[in-house]
């Protein structure tokens, strides 16, 4: 992987970075759509590319249940078996198999769980993760971490970073061990974590700095902390973390939040919210989010979002797409996620705009006034 830094904002931590794999250059900041089982719901790899995604993210966990780490193997990989030709970021199952709570037992060699579909055991290791990860051919690799909840013991926040150090290491020396099982190279991100606390995200920084050879992610935020220690976190590990790597915050993914993160050096973000609140009829606008389910939609014939770059959002009117849901017709879903998934893309390249033109910590403002209470 290439990395490059090539615009520092001049009034906050914002950049500018290209990060260079074997399927596809991207310049960040990005947000990456989720395709947890190998597909962004309902839309395709074609709408994807028409989107200008270089980029998209996978679910290790959910993959190796189902259609399961063979049938993959056995079409020559993720990229293969999904028709995607540009970059895959997979996790490493641990905050799928950690939020199973009630059906999974913490070991210090890794964790069994309970399959949420069939209830069936299995076992994930560090190695383990890595194998899967293999097998799916995914260019960005994440290390398999200890991800606590939000109101966890300062006991188990130090347990979290003491395996998830424990679990990285087993994790490089496994991948320097091997090689990739296709013709492109793979790349592994330790994962920072820590809850709220700075002294163990510090601490755990540390621990992640010696296995960091071409990118660090922060884990572990977003899952039920109030939003201002988040952003406190965030920034607090931004200015710590190497400037020579791409820095991936995790899961974090409401418009404002990704704003308030690339103000303090954020680079990569992921997060299922634009594709699932979609089908739930909360959809993005350039002017306004907007819950379609609303009955004052109902004669609104006006076009979704005249603004937008897409068709769906300047040819279908509110009234139409409401219908659509109301009825529960696939094609709702469809208009609405592409219409979110578009509104991402906008807004990031909005912002490599304004930071290009140094002009991004005003712009914040005034967007953050419009929308903070709206998204």
């Amino acid at each position: 992987m290439k990395f490059s830094v090539t615009h520092q904002d001049t009034q906050s931590l914002a950049r500018i970075c290209n990060i260079q794999t074997d399927h596809s250059t991207i310049e960040t900041p990005v947000f990456m759509p989720v395709g947890t089982h190998g597909v962004v719901k309902t839309l395709s790899p074609n709408e994807l590319y028409d989107l200008n995604t270089n980029i998209m993210l996978s679910n290790t966990y959910h993959l190796y249940l189902r259609p399961g780490t063979e049938t993959i193997k056995k079409a020559g990989g993720l990229h293969k078996f999904i028709n995607w030709n540009k970059s895959i970021l997979t996790d490493s199952g641990g905050y799928q198999v950690f939020s199973l709570s009630n059906l999974n037992k913490i070991e210090k060699a890794g964790v069994i769980f309970q399959s949420h579909i069939d209830g069936s055991k299995h076992f994930f290791s560090p190695r383990v993760s890595m194998e899967v990860q293999r097998i799916l051919g995914s260019d960005i690799i994440m290390a398999f971490d200890y991800c606590p909840p939000a109101n966890c013991s300062l006991k188990e926040l130090r347990l979290a970073s003491s395996y998830t150090e424990q679990w990285t290491k087993e994790a490089f020396n496994y991948l320097k061990s091997s090689n990739s099982l296709y013709d492109h190279q793979q790349i592994m991100f330790p994962i920072i974590q820590g809850g709220i606390n700075l002294e163990e995200r510090r601490k755990c920084l540390d621990q992640m700095l010696p296995y960091a050879e071409c990118g660090l992610a922060i884990g572990g935020l977003s899952v039920g902390e109030k939003k201002e220690p988040m952003l406190d976190i965030v920034e607090f590990l931004a200015k710590e973390m190497p400037n020579n790597q791409p820095r991936y915050l995790m899961g974090v993914g409401k418009p404002t939040d990704l704003v308030k993160s690339i103000l303090r050096g954020i680079d990569m973000f992921d997060c299922v919210l634009p594709a699932r609140n979609a089908r739930n009829g909360q959809i993005f606008t350039h002017d306004e989010t907007i819950n379609i389910h609303n009955s004052k939609y109902k004669n609104d014939h006006e076009p979704i979002d005249v603004k937008s770059n897409i068709s769906f959002a300047k040819n279908f009117s509110k009234a139409y797409l409401r219908h659509l849901f109301k009825v529960n017709e696939m094609f709702g879903f469809r208009i609405a996620t592409m219409i979110n998934i578009s509104y991402y893309f906008d807004l990031i390249e909005e912002i490599k705009y304004q930071i290009k033109e140094n002009t991004f910590l005003n712009w914040s403002k005034e967007y953050l006034n419009k929308f903070e209470n709206n998204d």
